[in-house]
């Protein structure tokens, strides 16, 4: 049931970020063999969406040609016919691409969600869950993102930072505090 379509293990997520790269709603339970469009049918978003509990015209959810096409998500033409459909989806393709810009800042952040996590899917869920929450606590509180960091740090009184500084640091806090 985990083994999704590329032939490996995982968790399907559904994520939903908002313009200002905010996750809005994530759903982490889901065996990677499931498919989007089961997991969306299964949530919380389907209720509010198809129950029409948002302001009609205001709110859209934005998915690719896997979802159904309904009022909301709304989904790219698979064949375009026309100029105007065309211009659709190349916005479609523009705008959906800042999810996948968030789920790339989220891993980054977080390098556990980055490769195989080797816990039980259950805490997996939970591991996923609870970076979605660290990631928005970061964004509120203007944490840089890994990408965002200044490639040579430099601290507060002006001395460059580089890898071996954590070394000489360390001597420091010993000889301060430790010696005997």
């Amino acid at each position: 049931m985990y083994v999704n379509r590329m032939g490996y293990h995982s968790i399907n997520t559904q994520i939903v970020f908002d313009h200002n790269d905010m996750i809005m709603d994530v759903v982490a339970r889901w065996p990677g063999s499931t498919h989007d469009s089961r997991i969306l049918r299964g949530s919380g978003l389907w209720q509010v969406f198809d129950r029409n509990l948002l302001p009609q015209n205001d709110h859209f959810l934005l998915g690719d040609s896997g979802y159904p096409c309904k009022r909301w998500p709304l989904t790219p033409y698979v064949r375009p016919a026309n100029n105007a459909q065309e211009a659709y989806n190349r916005a479609h393709k523009l705008t959906r691409s800042k999810v996948e810009r968030g789920i790339g800042q989220l891993k980054r952040r977080w390098g556990i969600l980055h490769g195989e996590v080797r816990l039980a899917p259950e805490k997996t869920c939970k591991v996923i869950i609870a970076c979605a929450v660290l990631h928005n606590i970061c964004k509120l509180h203007g944490v840089p993102d890994v990408d965002d960091l200044p490639e040579d740090p430099v601290r507060n009184d002006g001395i460059h930072v580089g890898p071996e500084d954590g070394l000489r640091f360390r001597d420091i806090i010993c000889e301060q505090y430790f010696r005997l």
